[in-house]
């Protein structure tokens, strides 16, 4: 596996590169909103792949839950923190791309955009308490806390759907169109992300299993070096 990793990571680089070409020089340009609609190469995916994450992340948890395997809670940490970095994105480049195009950076009441931000908080919460929390039932409530946080997920997708909201309705699987060649950079940009997003989790998921390795070796030593000693005396010569 390790052998694999530099070939991932050559590839995953090619694509990134590819991607960003297709995106700012090959697509066509939006009839209506110019050249700024090229952020959605990069807003649309990073939603996709933090959205994949999280339900990554869902399943980890329900797994730790069921049969306390740590490398379930390991994957359930580290899908969470790149999730949340891809969540971050999302909530960046929305208000670059709103700025020109509605006028303002944020619309209040907006349910997908506030259900978004509140996505994003649940994680960073989740992450906060991995971070500060020395409580043994530390993982327990953390799987608990991204099962709910699960719940999130389906309304920031599903939103522009059921309620009145000024962000622009899904293109794909809405009722709305878009030209081939913008659907065909949107999927390759996706799928550098996915790559990105994989050689991310996969990096942190080792260096998280030697940490914990390491805590281990090192408890088991304090354990070993905190054994009371044994008093030494000397013969009895009494008796000679």
């Amino acid at each position: 596996m390790k052998r694999l990793f530099p070939i991932l990571l050559i590839v995953t680089a090619i694509l990134l590169a590819y991607a960003l070409y297709q995106a700012l020089v090959v697509a066509p340009t939006d009839a209506l909103q110019g050249d700024v609609y090229r952020i959605i190469y990069y807003h649309v995916p990073s939603a996709w792949t933090a959205f994949l994450l999280f339900f990554i992340n869902f399943g980890a948890s329900i797994a730790y839950l069921i049969w306390r395997k740590p490398k379930a809670d390991i994957l359930a940490l580290v899908s969470a923190e790149v999730g949340v970095v891809f969540c971050t994105v999302v909530l960046v480049t929305g208000p670059i791309w709103a700025r020109p195009v509605w006028g303002i950076w944020w619309a209040p009441g907006d349910i997908r955009l506030t259900s978004t931000l509140v996505l994003w908080l649940i994680y960073i919460s989740y992450l906060v308490l991995r971070r500060f929390s020395t409580s043994a039932q530390t993982q327990m409530l953390a799987a608990a806390l991204a099962v709910f946080g699960a719940l999130d997920v389906p309304l920031v997708y599903f939103s522009i759907w059921f309620f009145r909201t000024q962000h622009p309705q899904p293109v794909i699987g809405g009722g709305g169109s878009i030209d081939p060649r913008m659907l065909h950079v949107l999927l390759l940009s996706w799928l550098a992300f996915l790559c990105f997003a994989f050689l991310v989790c996969w990096s942190r998921y080792r260096l998280e299993v030697l940490h914990r390795e390491v805590e281990e070796a090192h408890a088991m030593e304090s354990l070993a070096g905190g054994a009371p000693a044994q008093a030494s005396f000397p013969p009895d010569r009494s008796s000679r």
